[in-house]
């Protein structure tokens, strides 16, 4: 009512403002939003909530990590919500299993989200994501298809197909892998897309190695890699176990790319800055996070999205990877 006497307008009105801009000529909303910063008017969200059944809270739940995807996915799925006016509170996990998706899941209904979005990148979130409460609205990112709710996520399979064929094509007899971790679904899709490329040209599959996405693992297995004398491309699961498998490489006297190209996957901000620049493969988190919330939101409205919404990923080249050694 104050705004509304101070700009001139009725109450009515400021609530369009406030709810529905759109809707309300460009000169009058100018002039309420100057009474609301005179006055320093906030609305209330519990009456807010009380009026119209939501409380303008979308709770995201995730594993408690610094790795460069999901961290991104996360901050890229609240990035997608602030700018639709929703506040985003998160459940962080130390695990993603049955159990403490549950308790995670629970905490945010606590504060009565309108829905939630769930990041659950490992096989052992598959069992929690099928015990969800019926009655809240539930979308997930990064999750398996054997699944009852929705998914958004990037097609890691289709990722590795185009890095493996990419380095096929530069004459390779075949390509070496540098694996995630065996509970990880990005880690396996990324297998599946690369075993599949070498089988359909009839090239050796070599053993996959597995790391835990670290610089240091990816040195570890590079330092072992180096020995093998008829290793001339490797496929590295993410960008920073590339880093080590680069430096492993350097130390052994293995030169990148003139005796062995060296391919990544994220296209983490630092790739383009590795020596040599790192060909890679680039996820569109943003895209992801945008999906995420429009799927959650088509939910809340009671509407029942496609089960599944991939992002196809893309092939960056660099300076990394090159023609096979004559």
């Amino acid at each position: 009512m104050d705004v509304a006497m101070l700009a001139g307008v009725s109450a009515m009105t400021v609530s369009r403002v406030l709810n529905d801009p759109d809707r309300v000529r460009a000169e009058t909303r100018a002039r309420v939003l100057a009474a609301v910063r005179e006055l320093d008017y906030r609305p209330n969200q519990a009456a807010r909530q009380l009026v119209t059944g939501r409380s303008g809270v979308l709770g995201v739940v995730s594993i408690d990590t610094t790795l460069y995807g999901p961290a991104t996915t996360l901050y890229c799925i609240e990035q997608a919500a602030r700018n639709a006016g929703y506040n985003v509170s998160i459940a962080s996990l130390s695990s993603l299993n049955r159990r403490s998706m549950e308790e995670g899941v629970q905490r945010l209904r606590a504060q009565a989200v309108d829905g939630v979005i769930i990041v659950a990148p490992h096989e052992s979130a598959t069992e929690g994501l099928r015990h969800l409460p019926p009655e809240m609205p539930v979308v997930a990112v990064d999750a398996g298809d054997d699944i009852p709710v929705p998914v958004a996520k990037v097609d890691q399979r289709a990722g590795a197909v185009r890095v493996t064929r990419h380095l096929l094509s530069l004459g390779h007899r075949t390509v070496w892998h540098v694996a995630g971790p065996a509970d990880w679904l990005d880690a396996n899709g990324r297998i599946e897309g690369w075993r599949g490329v070498l089988e359909e040209a009839g090239r050796p599959v070599p053993d996959v190695l597995r790391g835990d996405w670290s610089a240091r693992s990816g040195y570890r297995l590079g330092r072992g890699l180096a020995q093998e004398p008829e290793l001339t491309a490797v496929f590295v699961a993410n960008d920073q176990m590339a880093l080590g498998v680069l430096r492993a490489l350097r130390e052994a006297g293995r030169r990148v790319p003139e005796d062995v190209s060296v391919a990544g996957f994220d296209d983490i901000p630092e790739s383009a800055y590795y020596w040599p620049p790192l060909t890679t493969v680039r996820q569109d988190f943003g895209e992801v996070g945008r999906l995420a919330f429009h799927m959650l939101l088509d939910r809340m409205a009671g509407a029942d999205p496609d089960g599944r919404r991939l992002v196809e990923p893309e092939l960056v080249v660099r300076e990394s990877t090159g023609a096979a050694p004559g």
